[in-house]
């Protein structure tokens, strides 16, 4: 216990992983949300901008919504679950990770795989500032291992935490990377690497001290953005060494909050080691479902509200 029966079986098309992962990613729209900003102060004097949607009627119940690498707050795979909680009395309030909202940080170094202080900072305020008696948590991919790695460290959490949903995460972050490398993943790789090189221009003329554009020239991979940016920007001695320090998956066993993990077992992302089936069966507070569908958080079902998005509504109220 407890790896789950998934009973998730999509349109046709979308059981092929990469047809999911595209129209997921590039074509769905989720319409009825609005969204206001709030910026806080992070505990290094950075900000943090969130972006709130709450429910008809006051509520006492919020979730956390972490994206994924080089997302931001209005991606439909935030959209969609900020909608569903709303519209069923519990307020959302979507992280935007620092450098992630249209505006760069004040700082050379920004966000990872493993940056678990950001997201503290945001449980501590809906706590104390915002008075929330519930807090529910969902990370998508990178935000689904930053979710997993913050419950699994040994640091002090506020009680109100009462549950977690994890979705397409590579909780293994090495294997993942080669995963990424693969042919197969070429498209998103580069498409990553555009955006993340992109970022670093920036940081270029801002921080000059810090890196060069000799080292810029020479990211040709992300594994080559981790080497050259993420470690030495964040305090690793290489990439090697951020992900082993940084996957969650050395963390699940010591996870006492509920937590649901869904990973497709068609994503093209993840290694094998992202499927913990082992782990699951032995930490009754990690709820494991690998559907046989779903891309990189490609769960496409009816009325557009997708299979991880009701899961985390049915999942999370199980625990008020």
């Amino acid at each position: 216990m407890p790896v789950l029966d998934v009973h998730y079986k999509p349109p046709i098309p979308f059981r092929n992983g990469f047809v999911a992962t595209i129209y997921s990613g590039l074509y769905r729209k989720v319409r009825g949300i609005q969204q206001k900003r709030e910026r806080i102060e992070t505990r290094d004097q950075d900000f943090l901008d969130l972006d709130w949607s709450y429910a008809k009627s006051s509520s006492d119940a919020v979730i956390i919504l972490l994206h994924g690498l080089e997302g931001h707050a209005q991606r439909p795979y935030i959209t969609g679950t900020a909608k569903i909680f709303n519209d069923n009395g519990i307020d959302a309030v979507a992280v935007n990770f620092r450098g992630c909202s249209g505006e760069g940080n004040r700082f050379y170094h920004s966000y990872h795989s493993g940056a678990t202080d950001d997201l503290d900072d945001v449980v501590q305020h809906c706590v104390q500032q915002k008075n929330y008696q519930k807090i529910y948590i969902k990370g998508i991919s990178l935000g689904g291992n930053i979710t997993l790695k913050y419950l699994g460290e040994n640091r002090p959490r506020p009680e109100a935490i009462k549950a977690a949903i994890a979705v397409s995460v590579p909780v293994h972050l090495n294997g993942s990377a080669k995963e990424l490398h693969r042919f197969k993943n070429k498209a998103f790789a580069i498409n990553f690497r555009r955006h993340l090189v992109e970022k670093l221009q920036v940081k270029l003329q801002q921080f000059p001290n810090q890196i060069s554009e000799e080292d810029i020239k020479a990211i040709k991979t992300l594994r080559d953005f981790d080497e050259i940016y993420t470690s030495k920007a964040h305090g690793f001695k290489d990439a090697m060494d951020y992900y082993n320090q940084s996957s969650s998956l050395q963390y699940l066993e010591a996870i006492e909050v509920p937590t649901l993990l869904i990973n497709a077992l068609n994503d093209s992302f993840l290694s094998h080691e992202c499927y913990p089936v082992k782990i699951a069966k032995t930490n009754d507070n990690l709820f494991l479902e690998m559907p046989k569908y779903g891309g990189h958080v490609g769960f496409v079902s009816k009325n557009n509200v997708y299979y991880n998005e009701k899961r985390a509504l049915e999942f999370s109220r199980q625990f008020t």
